[in-house]
């Protein structure tokens, strides 16, 4: 099973100061910063995907990369810009969730094809337009209009598309693009996708379904799969699942959710082989909004909070390297804690419970993972970036060695990344 780790311009600097948490003043993001696969051994993921709408921007306006960035990615191609190791494909998409509230897609099929020959993409994705909703037993007559437009739209682009592969003789290797709101209408879509040509095919708009509906659309699909066809999952993980997925004909998917648990979720932010461990919250003095309000009024003390704050680390350090006691550890929280929470603390929650479990367990001690080795508890600390960023690289290797364990469906015709030309 590959595993595809989508691009939003996520780097970490390898020479910050966590000690003083500042960065040398002569860094360049794009040319010193690192990427997962340049800090992570063996590499969290087989390929990155990127798209078109994080690139170039979309109807919702500008895209992650900033004008230079663009220029660069273009020059120099997929390859060379993320700096991907020979075997690290790479998958290009339109991203669709960017224009889902449009009637038709905004880009042309030639705007995206320009956008994967010029890059130099191993793969792209036909153009497609997402449909929100899941009614298992409804026929086409029996659903919104738009969401069977939707679908034909998807259908007539992806003909269109692997048309002007075609056409091009392109060296990008055309994925078909299937939308649906049903097992009937997702085998449907990919039934006429095989006979269009498509060998591989991507199954979109199954982000918010749940996992015995994916299921469900995946047995429908597997009567009509052809041996030779692979599925693509666009968005889903479902680790738990994924042996079942691969014997129904999925052999990658794309996700980015491990990745942001480690900064998004409420208390899942550490993951293990075996579960997940919540992030120790300290906060930056001046990077809290609800912390500065409390400072800018008078109701706490700056010189507290910023003493607080740092005991919270020496601590946590000194905890790390053996002569502070847990104890000691857990008042510092407690008492820096109180002062974030200020007069919310009878409506927000603490995590003082959460923190213990996670400093007994000491997670980052048997970790396997280059960053956990390195940084030691500054991993498990929820402040800032370089550290969130670095976990959810941590929680990457973590999938990435629970992927490993899952056997791929044997298929044909698999793309080999380090034979893609250079783009430029």
């Amino acid at each position: 099973m590959r595993f595809y780790f989508p691009d939003s311009q996520d780097l970490v600097s390898p020479t910050y100061d966590f000690i003083n948490d500042e960065y040398l003043p002569t860094r360049v993001r794009q040319r010193d910063d690192v990427y997962a696969h340049e800090v992570v051994t063996p590499s969290p993921y087989d390929g990155i995907l990127v798209s078109k709408a994080i690139v170039d921007g979309s109807m919702k306006g500008a895209g992650k990369y900033a004008a230079p960035q663009r220029a660069r990615l273009y020059r120099l191609g997929v390859r060379k810009y993320f700096r991907l190791p020979p075997a690290t494909a790479s998958l290009g998409d339109c991203g669709a969730f960017n224009y889902v509230e449009e009637e038709y897609p905004p880009y042309s099929v030639d705007e995206v094809l320009d956008f994967y020959d010029e890059c130099g993409f191993d793969s792209g994705v036909s153009i497609d337009h997402v449909i929100f909703g899941y009614v298992p037993d409804a026929g086409e007559g029996d659903v919104n209009s738009a969401w069977a437009k939707r679908r034909h739209i998807s259908l007539d682009l992806a003909e269109k598309f692997l048309a002007a592969v075609q056409e091009r003789a392109s060296l990008v290797e055309p994925v078909g693009a299937a939308q649906g709101w049903s097992p009937g209408s997702y085998a449907d879509s990919v039934a006429r996708l095989q006979e269009m040509g498509y060998c591989r095919i991507a199954l979109g708009g199954m982000v918010p379904l749940k996992t015995h509906e994916i299921l469900a659309c995946l047995e429908e699909i597997s009567t009509i799969l052809r041996p030779e066809t692979q599925l693509h999952l666009l968005g889903i993980t479902r680790v738990e699942s994924m042996e079942r997925f691969a014997e129904l004909g999925v052999t990658s998917f794309d996700s980015t959710s491990a990745f942001r648990q480690s900064f998004m979720d409420d208390r899942n932010n550490y993951h293990t082989a075996d579960g997940a461990y919540t992030a120790v919250r300290v906060p930056q003095v001046d990077g809290n909004p609800a912390l500065k309000r409390a400072i800018l009024s008078g109701a706490v003390s700056q010189r507290a909070a910023i003493l607080a704050e740092r005991e919270c680390l020496s601590a946590l350090r000194g905890y790390d390297q053996g002569p502070v006691d847990l104890e000691h550890v857990m008042a510092a929280l407690a008492a820096y804690e109180e002062l974030v929470l200020g007069d919310n603390q009878a409506k927000k929650k603490s995590y003082l419970v959460q923190y213990r479990r996670t400093l007994e367990a000491r997670p980052w001690e048997s970790c396997p993972c280059a960053l956990c080795k390195k940084h030691g508890v500054e991993i498990a600390i929820f402040r800032g970036t370089e550290r969130n960023k670095r976990r959810g690289f941590h929680n990457l290797a973590v999938l990435e060695a629970k992927m490993r364990k899952v056997a791929p469906r044997p298929v044909r015709g698999e793309i080999v990344p380090s034979t893609r030309r250079e783009s430029g």
